[in-house]
């Protein structure tokens, strides 16, 4: 009986150091989970980048259009008319404001509701470090893009874009999850090869705003959300 009870306490004391380190393992994932939640904003969806990139897809058809109208009645008249070019202008501007607000008003929402779904607050002082650092490079690129805008130089506008862009997802990428640095990179990288391409901007603002936030909202729900 003793001999039993011997083996029976030996068994069970195995058990026990075979399954410490174990739960050591998932002690620490749980803390790591913890500290993540605290000091990085992780509820950003993947589908509010293919949101984002869909309808500047759709921005940069209609401004296509545009342009194409625009230089087809430079084409039939053989001059160009001030008064044109200053509601190309304006058309433009609104076009970009509404292909922004479309996309920020779907990004927030998608954004919202997976955080709802994570028990997750969506306003804490993470995403407001997040915003914070975010807002910083994108008003500077606003304000250099204004400049740019007064005098009439509108051929490094869409690399000016990509790059500052670019710049913004990379210094707030401390705060949210680490794949929007590469992002980042790419709309950086293609906007200074689009400084040697020029009169491409259009195709390479579709392509960074467009085609890199469709893959990387793909990719990133495919990662984080798919279950």
């Amino acid at each position: 009986m003793k001999n039993l009870q011997f083996t029976l306490y030996y068994k069970v004391l195995c058990m026990e150091e075979k399954n410490q380190p174990t739960d050591s393992l998932r002690d620490i994932k749980d803390i790591r989970r913890i500290m993540e939640r605290s000091s990085r904003f992780i509820s950003l969806s993947g589908l509010s980048g293919v949101a984002a990139g869909a309808f500047a897809l759709a921005g940069a058809y209609f401004g296509k259009n545009m342009l194409g109208n625009y230089y087809g009645s430079y084409y039939s008249r053989s001059f160009f008319s001030g008064d044109e070019f200053s509601r190309l202008k304006i058309k433009l501007l609104a076009l970009a404001v509404a292909v922004f607000a479309a996309a920020f008003i779907s990004s927030f929402f998608l954004t919202w509701r997976r955080a709802k779904k994570q028990g997750l607050p969506l306003w804490d002082h993470t995403s407001k470090r997040l915003l914070w650092n975010m807002l910083i490079p994108l008003l500077a690129g606003g304000a250099f893009v204004i400049g740019m805008l007064r005098f009439d130089e509108w051929r490094f506008v869409a690399p000016a874009c990509l790059i500052f862009y670019g710049l913004a997802l990379v210094n707030a990428s401390k705060y949210t999850l680490t794949d929007i640095r590469y992002l980042g990179y790419c709309e950086i990288l293609l906007g200074l090869i689009n400084m040697y391409y020029p009169g491409y901007g259009l195709y390479f603002w579709a392509m960074g705003f467009g085609v890199l936030h469709i893959v990387y909202g793909s990719a990133m729900w495919w990662k984080y959300e798919r279950k």
